[in-house]
């Protein structure tokens, strides 16, 4: 499935990288969360309260990294956020009005699984 991840480098900004999660990859979580309310800080550059896998079930979304580059996130397109420190990333939403996702918190030490193309 496609992805793309979004990580701290050794200065505590942020980039991100585009890739792929394995098929019939399992993810031990520690929880799921199902979120629509739109967070008064979108368009604010902040970082990932923890590392999360964000499945995008409506919307469609342009983030901006802290080095200034940008991807489109849709359905069908995983989000994986590990920048949990520094600035962080901002987003909007740049089709439709609302932005229906799926947060999975998976346990700590996890491995991402996360595959570079």
């Amino acid at each position: 499935m496609r992805a793309f991840r979004i990580q701290n480098d050794s200065l505590g900004n942020s980039y991100f990288e585009e890739g792929t999660l394995p098929e019939y990859f399992s993810i031990a979580s520690e929880r799921f969360v199902i979120e629509t309310k739109i967070a008064a800080y979108q368009k604010y550059q902040h970082p990932a309260p923890r590392f999360q896998y964000v499945v995008t079930l409506k919307g469609k979304l342009r983030f901006t990294t802290s080095d200034e580059k940008q991807f489109i996130l849709e359905p069908g397109i995983i989000l994986v956020a590990k920048d949990i420190h520094g600035e962080g990333h901002s987003w909007e939403i740049i089709e439709g009005d609302e932005w229906q996702r799926i947060y999975i918190i998976p346990n700590q030490n996890a491995d991402d699984a996360f595959v570079a193309t």
